[in-house]
């Protein structure tokens, strides 16, 4: 029996708008580089995985500005050297700087409130799993899920990202359940499904674009997910 619903955040409760790779490109083009928001669309992912790996070697945010300035510029590379361009650290800096400025805001999809008002009627446990960090609780309160949230887990918290069991863990923690009674659903099967389920949870994969080709159960509207409890 599932005494817990988990949700991953961004792609899944929540997404940027505008979207990330337009706020890098606009960055870029004002820091004099020009590159097409389609090119930074498929290099974000890796410089993510750059992210995620630094972090779990060291919480960035536990490390000095000096060592923070670099993992920012390497980001920022990466981000680029995907889209074939090669730029210099203080470029990068540069850019990031940039889309501070600009800023990265996140906007709840249709089909998440109503989830979770439907979810807040059953005896339910509900939290957020989310590889954000220290503004996790203001974008909740922002986008108004902190209502229907009984606890949140973030990899700056638990100093692991996902998939890593430990964040998983936490949560289970934080929920009182099994690995068995808690269900979480998120859209990367890596990270969400692989990450859930190898610590025992039930995990659906949230495939908004219907394209997804994985072997696990798979809903492409998020208020789908009663039909898994």
């Amino acid at each position: 029996m599932i005494k817990a619903v988990c949700f991953d955040l961004h792609e899944t409760l929540a997404h940027y708008d505008p979207p990330r790779e337009e706020v890098h490109v606009r960055a870029c083009h004002e820091t004099g580089i020009q590159v097409e928001s389609d090119a930074l669309r498929q290099s974000l992912p890796a410089a993510d995985a750059l992210w995620r790996e630094e972090n779990s070697f060291h919480p960035i945010d536990k490390r000095s500005l000096e060592e923070k300035m670099a993992v920012y510029a390497r980001y920022e590379t990466e981000v680029l050297k995907g889209a074939g361009i090669e730029i210099s650290s203080d470029t990068a800096l540069k850019i990031i700087s940039k889309v501070g400025e600009i800023g990265l805001r996140f906007k709840a999809y249709d089909d998440s409130l109503p989830t979770l008002e439907l979810l807040k009627q059953r005896p339910l446990v509900l939290g957020l799993i989310s590889n954000v960090g220290h503004e996790l609780t203001s974008i909740c309160d922002d986008l108004g899920f902190t209502p229907y949230l009984d606890f949140k887990v973030s990899s700056l918290e638990v100093g692991c990202d996902k998939p890593h069991p430990g964040i998983f863990l936490a949560a289970l923690s934080r929920a009182g359940v099994k690995p068995q009674e808690a269900l979480y659903t998120g859209d990367q099967y890596d990270l969400d499904v692989v990450g859930a389920q190898g610590v025992g949870m039930k995990a659906v994969l949230l495939d908004r674009r219907n394209c997804a080709l994985y072997n696990c159960p798979r809903i492409c509207h998020l208020t789908e997910i009663v039909d898994y409890l």
